[in-house]
């Protein structure tokens, strides 16, 4: 159920069929993404260290995880609107 309200918001939101607020907070977070990786590569870059790789760790869990965990709250909490 919750895969299937995931392809459905996806097909919306590429087809241009979502409202003006849902297309800004996507990009919002897209945004957060991409700046979250950006920090995390520079930071790499000035590391101290030998190892001036990508953090891929970090990048997950400050720039994946803050971005779609409001979307995964939102597909658990809004109402229903089909009979069950």
């Amino acid at each position: 159920m919750l895969i299937q309200n995931f392809q459905e918001y996806f097909k919306k939101l590429f087809s241009g069929q979502q409202s003006k607020k849902i297309k800004i907070l996507s990009t919002l977070s897209i945004g957060w993404i991409i700046l979250i990786g950006y920090l995390v590569w520079w930071n790499g870059l000035k590391s101290l260290s030998l190892d001036k790789g990508f953090r891929w760790d970090e990048w997950f869990w400050f720039g994946i995880v803050p971005a779609v965990s409001p979307y995964i709250f939102y597909f658990i909490w809004k109402n229903k609107t089909s009979d069950e």
